[in-house]
């Protein structure tokens, strides 16, 4: 009798060890805690695949400037004509947030040995409920990454915009803002370019004549807003090697 109940003895401990706790969430998946909102970068992988199939028809550029992050650079689709001359890569993806850059930064960045770096996100971020201070890490986790690859590569954050659907954030996009504008002021070749001033009328208000129906993407009066302020810092970049 013992050879066979010792067997079923060790087959409910296991089970035990594998059920659900309570409320029907097993240990290992137990949520975020409130207000960290991390969705899993991996909803991002079919469209670093697509980036990736297109380097394999084309050849990398060594010494461009890799424009990176949400859907404001995933639309941005003028780019060659903004900015004639400097040889650019676009890689935005449209709805990432800072983290998922992060997680895919030795795939869309790293490998092109960029000269510089235009990097856009963090409203989705806040959107999903991620804190100021949690745009600033991700984005400092950014800067490390692509660093520790290209030294001398220069990276720019340009600032989180003022969407008037998304008004209701403004004070975290604020905070934000000046977490990375102070972070970029202390870290070798970062810059902090700010688009949110000049993207509100004079009473404070995002100004609505910049953006398309939806009031969360720009029209192009937006972009030429962007172009004013990238466009001196991409000129005073040194030349390629």
């Amino acid at each position: 009798m013992r050879r066979f109940l010792l067997p079923l003895l060790l087959v409910l401990l296991a089970a035990c060890a594998t059920a659900p706790q309570p409320g029907g969430t097993a240990a290992s998946e137990a949520p975020a805690p409130a207000g960290t909102a991390q969705r899993d970068s991996a909803e991002w992988e079919p469209a670093i695949r697509a980036f990736e199939a297109q380097d394999a028809r084309v050849r990398r550029m060594p010494g461009s400037v890799v424009f990176v992050g949400s859907s404001s650079i995933r639309m941005w689709t003028t780019l060659a004509d903004d900015f004639p001359g400097v040889a650019l890569i676009n890689r935005g993806y449209g709805g990432s947030r800072v983290y998922d850059s992060v997680h895919y930064a030795e795939r869309i960045v790293v490998p092109y040995q960029p000269r510089a770096v235009v990097f856009y996100a963090g409203d989705n971020d806040l959107n999903d409920g991620r804190t100021p201070r949690q745009v600033r890490d991700d984005f400092a986790a950014f800067v490390r990454k692509v660093q520790a690859a290209a030294p001398k590569a220069r990276i720019a954050f340009v600032s989180i915009k003022p969407s008037p659907s998304r008004a209701a954030l403004l004070p975290q996009v604020r905070e934000a803002n000046a977490l990375v504008r102070d972070f970029a002021r202390g870290v070798r070749n970062v810059d902090y370019l700010d688009v949110y001033a000049p993207m509100l009328d004079a009473g404070g208000a995002p100004r609505e004549e910049l953006f398309l129906a939806d009031r969360l993407h720009m029209n192009r009066a937006g972009y030429e807003i962007w172009i004013g302020v990238v466009g001196p810092w991409l000129a005073k970049l040194p030349s390629p090697a």
